[in-house]
This record gives structure tokens, C-alpha cells and sequence, in this order.
């Protein structure tokens, strides 16, 4: 370990002791010489860490010393820089004011030698070039308001333009889960109009307010059954995949796999439920001929109606 971890690790050593420790069991520990230990304390003197000696016990830490909570190892500041890098390439404004907020005060704090690395990695990091370099940035919606009433279990109301029509409507909802869906959040909650669970896109609502009103949860919130749970509109749908775009077509598919079975040479066959045909039907185009429509009858109509309408734009 380099010496930063080795100092990190020192302190947290002489905070969780229930004595006194000499040189030779540091030494001992951090497979050292004697020499490298006394750098280390004098190194960490110079940080203000309030070090204690004495010539029987050896070395302690003043009681009620804290860590300080930005000392990191490279490889743990290495994975902040992908996770703000990849905050930063999203298309939600807010959220990257926030991540570039977060970096400057990560910077502030660093010694020298991790700001370097830190400033390193982050100019030769991209996560995602293509939202990173592509689309104008937009306003992504109140996630932080939304994830402290999910943290509280209280209810919100606010107001939602809806998609088929555009018009606006009061809403009230127990707000379960945020979800980060590509290019916009999502939060998915008991909604008390409908008696039931829905999804709502948060650029789509406005004055949002946390009420006074707590709700508990039917049992322990199940993340994954709510995200991909099947609703009464839901399409069974069953394709043929080609094994060249078997791996892309399941990192990118917005639905979960209930059936997978290789039945051709070089295909597999996938089925999965989505209640938007019309948008899984846009989304296959993607995979052209490496993918073939089993079922329903509904999207292979659509599909040929699609194809026949981007044959006519042609012309």
C-alpha cells in the first residue's frame, strides 16, 4: 500500500486499540521498517492528527479524536471519480451543478499527492462520451425534494402534465422509489387517485410538497417487483435474438427476462412483458435483422406498418 493508505490505516489502527501500541507492532503490522513508522507519525503531527506517547505503552490517539471523513485510498477515490464522471455525463443540470459541487470539495481537502491523481483521473475518465458530448443539458426534476419524503415515508402532492394530452392534474402519492431511467428520473409510488402503483416522471411534475402525512409500506419495499412489475396493460412478448446481439440486447433491455431458450441455430429466444408497444416496437429497430418478432400478433403489425412508413419517408 502506498503511504497515504498505510497513514489512513495507522490512525484507524490507534482509534480502534484498547491500548497503547508500540513501534515494533506497527512495524510488525505494516510490514515496515521502524524508520518508515516514525515518518508516518510525523507525517500525520504535521496533519494536526492529535497523536499521544508515552516511553512504557507507546503510541495512542486522544480520546475523541474523529477521522477525518475524506481520507481515501486511491483505488476508493478512483471509483468516486467514475461515479461523479458519471453523474456529470447525464443530462440532468442539476445533478451535474451538484457532482462538480461534490468534486470542488473533495479537492479542498485532498493532500497533495491524491488531488494530483484525482485531477488526473478525472481529465482522462469519460464515462459515457455520447451523453457526455451529445444532447443539451435540461432540467431533470426535484429528485432531492422526492428522496426525503421516500426517506421520511411521507406523502407528496404536486401537480402532472400528462403525456397523452398534456394537461395538467393534481396528484397525491406514498412515493416508494426514485429510478434513473437513461435520460430521466422516474418515482414510483401507491398513487391515491388510482388506488394503485405508478410511475411518474418527475420533469413532468411541479409543486411538489412534502404533506405531514406518514404511510407505511405493505411489508419491505420489493425494488426490483416494482420496477419491473407487469401491469394489467402489459404485452406478453416473445422475440428471436441473434446470439452476435444476444449481450447488448440484455444490458439495454427496459423490461425483465421471464423466458430465455436457444430454439434456433444462432438464436435465442427471449420473452419479457412491456405495456408500451409502441415504444419497445421503435426500440427493436435497433437490432435490424438480428432481430424477429414471435409475438403478440399486435407488434408484428405495427412493426410492418412501421417499416412501411420509413420506406415511404424515403421516397
Amino acid at each position: 500500500m502506498n503511504s497515504t493508505e498505510r497513514r489512513m490505516k495507522l490512525i484507524l489502527m490507534l482509534q480502534q486499540s484498547n491500548k497503547r501500541i508500540t513501534v515494533n507492532d506497527i512495524a510488525e503490522k505494516f510490514d515496515v521498517s521502524r524508520r518508515t513508522v516514525f515518518r508516518d507519525f510525523n507525517a500525520l503531527s504535521e496533519m494536526n492528527v492529535p497523536i499521544t506517547w508515552d516511553e512504557y505503552n507507546g503510541y495512542g490517539i486522544m480520546r475523541g479524536y474523529k477521522i477525518p471523513p475524506l481520507m481515501f485510498t486511491s483505488k476508493e477515490l478512483a471509483t468516486i471519480m467514475v461515479g461523479l464522471n458519471f453523474v456529470k455525463s447525464q443530462v440532468d443540470k442539476t445533478l451535474i451543478k451538484d457532482a462538480k459541487g461534490v468534486e470542488l470539495k473533495i479537492k479542498e481537502v485532498l493532500p497533495e499527492e491524491l488531488l494530483t491523481f484525482m485531477e488526473s483521473l478525472g481529465e482522462r475518465t469519460v464515462v459515457d462520451p455520447y451523453l457526455n458530448f451529445g444532447p443539451e443539458k435540461m432540467e431533470g426534476g426535484d429528485w432531492y425534494v422526492i428522496s426525503n419524503a421516500i426517506s421520511e415515508n411521507q406523502s407528496i402532492k404536486f401537480n402532472y402534465r400528462s403525456k397523452s394530452d398534456e394537461k395538467t392534474s393534481s396528484r397525491k402519492i406514498d412515493p416508494y422509489l426514485i429510478v434513473f431511467f437513461r435520460d430521466h428520473w422516474n418515482v414510483i409510488g401507491h398513487s391515491h387517485k388510482r388506488d394503485a402503483v405508478r410511475n411518474f416522471v418527475l420533469d413532468r411534475m411541479s409543486d411538489i410538497q412534502i404533506l405531514d402525512e406518514n404511510f407505511v409500506p405493505h411489508g419491505k419495499i420489493d425494488v426490483e417487483g416494482l420496477i419491473f412489475r407487469s401491469e394489467s396493460t402489459s404485452h406478453r412478448i416473445e422475440v428471436y435474438v441473434h446470439e452476435t446481439d444476444e449481450k447488448r440486447f440484455k444490458a439495454n433491455l427496459p423490461a425483465k427476462i421471464i423466458k430465455e431458450k436457444k430454439e434456433k441455430p444462432n438464436f435465442i429466444r427471449i420473452g419479457f412483458f412491456f405495456d408500451n408497444i409502441n415504444f419497445i416496437n421503435k426500440w427493436l429497430l435497433q437490432f435490424s435483422e438480428n432481430i424477429k418478432i414471435v409475438k403478440p400478433d399486435i407488434l408484428i403489425e405495427k412493426r410492418k406498418k412501421l417499416l412501411e412508413k420509413m420506406i415511404e419517408n424515403i421516397n
